[in-house]
């Protein structure tokens, strides 16, 4: 029910009265007349204030509030204050109340709760850091039984989350990863490949192990980590709050400043070194046991055929993955297929794999050449030719 407002005036001009009751006063200082009007108008919280300011005189107008308040204050409505700057945060959280409602709504719609969804991603949900797209992968992804086994760790989600051809790039890499570079070694090595193939064997080694990890590391990741602990140092807390990758699209609510970027390329280095170090350390001390059982079988073969330095080889690897490994990848994962690839095949997947197919291919490829010619740079492997000089 419309409750009328009664608004008050200040003025001089006789025309201005609507009750036509008005009082004389004769004494020259008192000031202009006092003039009631009603109005069924509903007046806003400023209408009243700025209506009072603009008509009363001077003297009047120093004793009048500043500004009204809606608030239940008890003092009967009006109140001066400077409360002007308690409205700023609004903006800030449309969007994330949007999402919020969004995502609710998309689960309510199919009989699930939020408590039933992994941890991260509840709280992602609950904070409305993600999109309502997001939870709609997550929920067509769950579908598969295989997915819905992957989804339990927090590594393989974001990754799902953020490009849903993460594991087709997997299995790309895996699969063409024997190929390719072994057609990489025969290429630099030509009529050397047999002589070498204890080099090469090791070589593929590394390659296949290390595979997996250069798809899995760079890729784009929606961001749902929880915070950490408090008293986690700050070191710790810069490079928890990088991107898993530098050039990513900021997914799920996340922004990343220029030395976050930077932080990611130093963070999937330092793992990479660790990665290709390994990796080198189990293939170089298989390709050091055929060797040995070679020569146990064929004792000619004793003087032709050399073992691989393990120490000096592992680490020379983990540098090379470090460097070259992860820029390269972190660019492809990051600018060529989500910045380039897949805006412009979206909706057209088996093009946008065929294009990825061809080149991550291409990137093994030439990750196999770049291998071999930093490996004789630095020592670790000589050309056929030159041991028999």
């Amino acid at each position: 029910m419309a409750i009328a407002a009664m608004s008050f005036s200040l003025s001089s001009s006789p025309s201005n009265l609507n009750l036509h009751h008005r009082r004389n006063l004769s004494p020259p200082l008192l000031p202009s007349p006092l003039t009631l009007s009603f109005s069924s108008k509903q007046l806003t919280p400023l209408s009243v204030s700025s209506n009072l300011l603009r008509r009363s005189p001077s003297h009047i107008r120093r004793l009048l509030p500043l500004s009204y308040s809606g608030g239940d204050s008890g003092d009967g409505g009006i109140s001066g204050g400077g409360g002007g700057g308690g409205g700023g945060g609004d903006d800030d959280d449309s969007g994330d109340s949007k999402n919020k409602k969004d995502a609710f709504l998309v689960l309510s719609e199919i009989g699930r709760s939020v408590d039933s969804l992994p941890k991260d991603l509840a709280t992602a949900i609950e904070e409305g850091r993600i999109p309502v797209e997001i939870v709609r992968k997550y929920l067509e992804l769950e579908k598969s039984a295989f997915l819905r086994w992957l989804l339990q760790f927090g590594g393989f989600r974001e990754r799902l989350l953020a490009d849903d051809l993460f594991l087709a790039k997997v299995g790309m890499e895996c699969g063409v990863g024997v190929f390719t570079k072994t057609a990489a070694e025969y290429e630099k090595r030509k009529e050397n490949f047999f002589n070498e193939l204890e080099v090469v064997f090791a070589d593929v080694v590394m390659a296949v192990i290390a595979d997996f990890m250069l798809v899995y590391l760079p890729a784009p990741t929606v961001a749902l980590r929880q915070p950490l602990a408090l008293n986690a140092g700050a070191i710790t807390k810069f490079f928890h709050s990088c991107p898993d990758n530098a050039f990513q699209i900021a997914l799920g609510g996340a922004s990343y400043s220029f030395i976050q970027r930077m932080g990611a390329i130093v963070r999937n280095g330092a793992k990479l070194f660790a990665v290709g170090t390994t990796s080198s350390l189990v293939g170089t001390t298989i390709t050091n046991a055929v060797i040995n059982a070679r020569k146990a079988v064929d004792k000619s073969a004793a003087d032709e055929v050399e073992t691989v330095p393990i120490l000096s080889t592992s680490v020379g690897y983990g540098v090379y993955m470090a460097v070259s490994s992860n820029l390269r990848y972190q660019f492809l994962a990051g600018i060529v297929e989500q910045r380039i690839l897949e805006p412009m095949f979206h909706n057209q997947k088996l093009v946008l794999s065929a294009l990825c197919f061809a080149v991550r291919t291409g990137n093994t490829f030439l990750g196999s050449l770049l291998w071999v010619d930093y490996a004789r740079w630095i020592g670790i492997q000589k050309a056929h030719d030159e041991n028999h000089a």
